[in-house]
């Protein structure tokens, strides 16, 4: 509308009634000529209409009720981030907002968003509290990424779980948080019934877990009272947390559970039972195990004879015997191998005459069965956390995946090698990636404890360094770097500078691999360098060296950033 129009004398607007908000929006999309307003005019009639109708709204509008102020933070008893790492903290926040996840050749630099969860983890370690200014993008960053949430929201403490409570975009925080409520005490019985029966899941979940760890018969009491009516899917969720301090005592409950009405919940009551060697539900399982695989000895010579199941009957249905097989699976095959890894181990060294789980193994298995029980074996011991039957599948390093005992799996390979302590699991990776290199071994190190030192990192070196030599593919690789960059022990970074100097590339080599392999060089150790930087500003040294005042002055300003955060969101 022109100011002209509004002056003494001028033309009034008009006065018939204006058309809805939405009308002149969709006028405008489409045009005057195709959609005009219900005056008849054009472009300018239009305006006019839009600004009187934004003075319409303006002017009838009613003040909101202004919302209460948020209720203040909670206190936070840990120590402050030393200087260092609390800027160390911002640039890494900083960087994960900046990438934004291109893609590309990544050049010489840090990929510091990688860098973000072990930072977390050294920092919850060390019994630091995070910076108030930086808990907005810490929550943003664990809310993108689900794997950043059990760290950050540990770092993040109440403060964080108070400041998610005031953005609908952080309600992640809560649901894994018990609500971010304190939990009653183990022994307030009705304070517990309370909130069992008023809860949120997740407050009940939290509940369920805590109640267990100090009474696993009252725990179970207290699952049983509501059992009845819970929905399928949470009973699914209570029962795969009894995971945590699996025993003897659950097996009455487990038992019931195998006649639930949800399919999902048979199968996880009767995985765990089958983890209780003991118990009446693994003994019926080995009896049907071993009818179906004995020994076969004939002279001097003995392997293993299969007869797999020509039916599942309705006490192995009950039993968590999964009757339809997937796709492309034959039935018996299907019913033999979940009969297999429900069985205890322990029954089979028995069936075999003494023999130990390693020269079970080694028999061989008549009609071609041999894969198919190796497997079932395979997730038994993985189920049962065997370490004996673990090491006989996974057999000796050196012999390859395809002509040796157990499964080829590397999947199936990985769990196995996850039972066996942590040193002894470095080990046998170390020996494997020197007897076939890194194509294979990308899941085995994933596996194993960080960082890696000794054997296992000098080894993941050498293979790197034998690849280049031989003008691999460098990107062939990148899985592998991205883990050494995140995992190798920090000392090594000396060792690597001279894998930095680009080469004279080899006959038949990859068309500019040697490029490529000096720049993943340099960013391994410049990653290195700057994980070992890391480590060494989340010391409480740094904090120890200030002086009182700067004390004080920390503590002052972390209380009026947090204050200014409030007012923010208030506002």
């Amino acid at each position: 509308m022109s100011s002209d129009s509004l002056s003494e004398g001028g033309p009034m607007p008009r006065t018939t009634r204006p058309e809805p908000w939405e009308e002149l929006v969709t006028s405008a999309l489409l045009g005057t000529d195709r959609r005009p307003v219900e005056q008849g005019g054009g472009p300018a009639e239009l305006l006019d209409a839009a600004a009187v109708l934004t003075v319409r709204r303006r002017a009838g509008l009613l003040p909101a009720t202004a919302a209460a102020r948020p209720a203040p933070s909670p206190a936070d008893p840990r120590p402050p981030l030393p200087p260092a790492a609390r800027r160390r903290l911002a640039q890494l926040l900083a960087d994960r907002s900046a990438s934004g996840g291109s893609g590309g050749r990544r050049g010489t630099a840090p990929d510091l968003t990688e860098l973000i969860p072990q930072w977390l983890a050294i920092a919850n370690r060390r019994g630091f509290r995070a910076p108030a200014a930086l808990l907005p993008q810490l929550l943003d960053a664990a809310r993108s990424r689900t794997d950043l949430r059990p760290q950050a929201l540990a770092f993040a403490g109440p403060r964080g779980l108070w400041l998610a409570g005031l953005n609908p975009e952080w309600r992640f925080a809560l649901r894994g948080s018990s609500g971010g409520s304190a939990l009653p005490d183990v022994t307030d019985r009705e304070a517990i019934a309370r909130l069992w029966e008023e809860g949120l899941f997740a407050e009940r979940v939290a509940l369920l877990g805590a109640v267990r760890a100090h009474d696993p018969a009252e725990a179970l009491a207290l699952l049983s009272g509501t059992w009845a009516t819970e929905r399928a899917e949470d009973r699914l969720m209570f029962l795969d947390s009894l995971r945590t301090g699996l025993s003897p005592v659950d097996e009455p409950f487990l038992e019931r559970a195998l006649t639930d009405r949800s399919r999902n919940v048979r199968s996880t009551a009767a995985e765990l039972l089958s983890a209780l060697p003991e118990s009446a539900f693994a003994g019926r399982m080995a009896a049907r195990a071993l009818s179906f695989v004995s020994p076969d000895v004939t002279g001097d010579d003995a392997r293993i004879a299969v007869e797999a199941p020509h039916e599942c009957d309705a006490a192995m249905e009950r039993d968590g015997v999964v009757v339809v097989p997937p796709s492309g699976r034959g039935e018996r095959s299907w019913w033999l191998r979940q009969l297999v890894e429900a069985a205890p181990l322990s029954a089979w060294p028995v069936r075999f005459g003494g023999r130990t789980a390693w020269e079970i193994v080694a028999l061989p298995v008549a009609d071609g069965w041999a894969e198919e029980l190796h497997t079932a074996w395979c997730r038994a011991a993985v189920r049962q956390r065997d370490p004996e039957w673990a090491r006989a599948l996974l057999g000796a390093p050196s012999v390859p995946p395809s002509n040796g005992p157990g499964t080829a799996s590397l999947a199936e390979r990985s769990k196995l090698l996850a039972i066996l302590p942590p040193a002894e699991r470095s080990a046998w990776v170390a020996d494997f990636i020197a007897a076939h290199g890194l194509s294979e071994a990308f899941q085995l190190l994933g596996v194993c404890p960080t960082p890696w030192a000794g054997p296992l990192g000098r080894s993941v070196v050498d293979a790197l360094d034998i690849a280049r030599d031989a003008g691999s593919y460098p990107w062939s690789f990148s899985g592998v770097m991205g883990l050494a960059e995140r995992c190798l022990n920090p000392a090594e970074a000396d060792r690597l500078e001279i894998l930095t100097t680009p080469q004279d590339e080899p006959e038949n080599a990859s068309p500019g691999a040697n490029g490529y392999w000096s720049e993943a060089f340099q960013r391994l150790v410049s990653t290195l360098r700057l994980r070992a930087a890391m480590e060494s500003e989340l010391t409480m040294e740094s904090e120890l060296m200030l002086g009182p005042e700067l004390m004080l002055g920390s503590e002052l300003m972390l209380g009026s950033e947090l204050m200014l955060g409030s007012e923010q969101l208030s506002d």
